[in-house]
């Protein structure tokens, strides 16, 4: 009554506090709070979809959209809360996400479809170029309601989408490339979303078709982009990898195409062109350098059988360029010359920068003597190897003296030409000279009934390319008159032989050479025409 009476422990329920913990006691749990009523949730589900649409007529549709998504997250069965953020996506041009909310949201209206859900449906639908699911969805709209003017007003954008899609592929069937590609480009404009991956394939092989190797190679990259793990959209890059003449990276590629999928058969039959390529390709070029030639030149001709020139994949593209170039090249050290320019030309239709292609060209036609092409196709290749980072120093500098000797070549054909007079090849060697010499002298001697001014030309050709010096000079187009006395002309050089030589040759006309030089070169007795004659030669 005092105040001085013991508490009584609270009972359970009551107000009073808890009785005091010992010191090794755990602690005690904190209290835990009263959980929201289902009602309060989808209070709150509410507000905060008003939310978004206050956002969204603001024009503020990413704000949108998060807003939406936190009222799908307290209420995830209101279809309207799915239908307003795939409007949200919509205005965002963000159809695939859209296309999945308004899916949902048509399962959840299952037992009752809405129009409106409906023809949001069918938008995103042809929005991704699905007309075939477009065109479900709208009949489905319409057997709601059949007058609804913005269900009619779709289909008929989806019909029109499916007329361009028949023609791109009437004229794929056709293999009318132009006609396919016209086609095409409607198709793109009748859709607001991003490209189907199938529209994508489409366009990278547009592009094979016309040789554009960097479209090829951005659209490839594209549908790689979108679908990383599409072995189809892995192959296709592959492909435009390999006809590119990027060989290890297209086996990269290929690979990881089959790994994705081991029974991917287009990856399949391309892992082994690509091989079988690279080999060929490489057995070439080491019989080339060994000097096998003709193994070269059936190796090469393998290797392009393998690569093909099918009209779809751009006439076999720049690896078949290359390959082309190289058995050009192998031709031309066969002395295929024509078939060596016929190559070349096939390779410069599918690279026409190509500089090795070029030279090989301006090499052939130096040898076929159309100097004019010939000069032509080296300035061409200087211009193209001096834009190509991969371009030595060296292998411009050697083109330039290649240049100024086809040059020089054009210049010799209208005046006198050495190598043609004596018949050997501008490559020839000193022993070279020498025989053809001997036999030119013999067939145009006047002694023989040959020819006097042929005679004089030979001796002349002689004088010029027996002497090292003047010959390297006479290749780079300085003027070397085989008539002066500069380098081992007639004066004192017999043209450019020495007298055993002279000795020798005079003997094969049927006298003795040694006693004809105190005299007359050609005659010293037995009377006969022309032996009383020195032709002005100064022997």
């Amino acid at each position: 009554m005092n105040g001085d009476t013991a508490s009584e422990p609270t009972a359970s329920g009551s107000n009073s506090s808890p009785p005091p913990q010992s010191p090794g006691d755990p602690p005690s749990p904190p209290p835990l709070e009263p959980e929201a009523e289902p009602e309060d949730i989808l209070k709150r589900a509410e507000k905060v979809k008003e939310q978004g649409n206050v956002a969204f007529k603001a024009g503020k549709y990413a704000e949108a959209v998060d807003l939406y998504t936190k009222a799908i997250e307290l209420n995830p069965l209101e279809a309207s809360y799915l239908t307003n953020r795939a409007a949200s996506y919509m205005a965002l041009k963000r159809f695939r996400p859209a296309l999945e909310d308004c899916q949902v949201a048509a399962s959840i209206q299952a037992a009752s479809p809405s129009a409106k859900t409906l023809l949001r449906l069918a938008r995103c639908q042809l929005a991704v170029g699905s007309t075939t699911a477009a065109n479900s969805t709208i009949r489905s709209t319409l057997a709601l309601e059949p007058k609804n003017a913005q269900a009619i007003l779709l289909r008929d954008k989806v019909q029109l989408l499916e007329n361009h899609v028949k023609n791109f592929e009437a004229a794929r069937q056709k293999r009318e490339w132009g006609l396919a590609r016209l086609a095409l480009d409607k198709c793109l404009q009748a859709i607001e979303g991003e490209t189907p991956p199938e529209w994508r394939y489409w366009r990278v092989e547009l592009a094979l078709c016309k040789g554009d190797w960097e479209v090829a190679g951005v659209a490839a990259n594209d549908a790689l982009r979108l679908n990383p793990n599409s072995p189809d959209a892995l192959s296709l890059r592959g492909l435009v990898l390999f006809l590119s003449g990027r060989l290890p990276q297209a086996l990269q590629h290929v690979m990881s195409a089959l790994r994705l999928d081991p029974g991917h058969e287009p990856a399949q039959k391309l892992r082994k062109r690509v091989k079988d390529v690279e080999k060929l390709k490489e057995d070439g070029n080491v019989a080339f350098k060994t000097g096998k030639l003709q193994e070269a030149y059936d190796r090469y001709s393998e290797c392009l059988e393998r690569i093909g020139d099918a009209e779809e994949e751009g006439s076999g593209g720049q690896i078949r360029a290359t390959l082309l170039s190289n058995r050009a090249t192998t031709l031309l050290k066969l002395n295929r010359q024509e078939d060596a320019l016929a190559d070349t030309d096939a390779s410069l239709q599918l690279a026409p920068n190509s500089f090795k292609a070029l030279r090989t060209r301006a090499r052939i036609n130096l040898h076929l003597e159309k100097y004019d092409g010939s000069i032509v196709d080296f300035k061409s290749a200087i211009q193209q190897a001096e834009t190509d980072s991969n371009t030595s120093d060296a292998e411009i500098r050697a083109l330039k003296s290649e240049l100024k000797k086809a040059e020089a070549a054009l210049k010799r054909s209208k005046t006198k030409d050495y190598y043609k007079i004596l018949g050997v090849a501008r490559d020839c060697t000193e022993i070279d000279v020498k025989k053809a010499y001997r036999r030119e002298s013999l067939k145009h001697h006047p002694d023989k009934g040959g020819d006097e001014e042929k005679f004089k030309l030979v001796v002349e050709a002689n004088a010029v390319l027996s002497d090292p010096r003047r010959r390297e000079r006479y290749d780079l187009g300085d003027d070397e008159d085989g008539m002066n006395e500069g380098g081992g002309g007639m004066g004192g050089g017999f043209g450019g032989m020495n007298p055993m030589d002279m000795e020798e040759l005079f003997a094969s006309f049927g006298g003795g050479g040694g006693a004809r030089f105190g005299g007359h070169p050609f005659g010293g007795g037995g009377g006969g025409g022309r032996r009383g004659h020195s032709h002005g030669f100064g022997f």
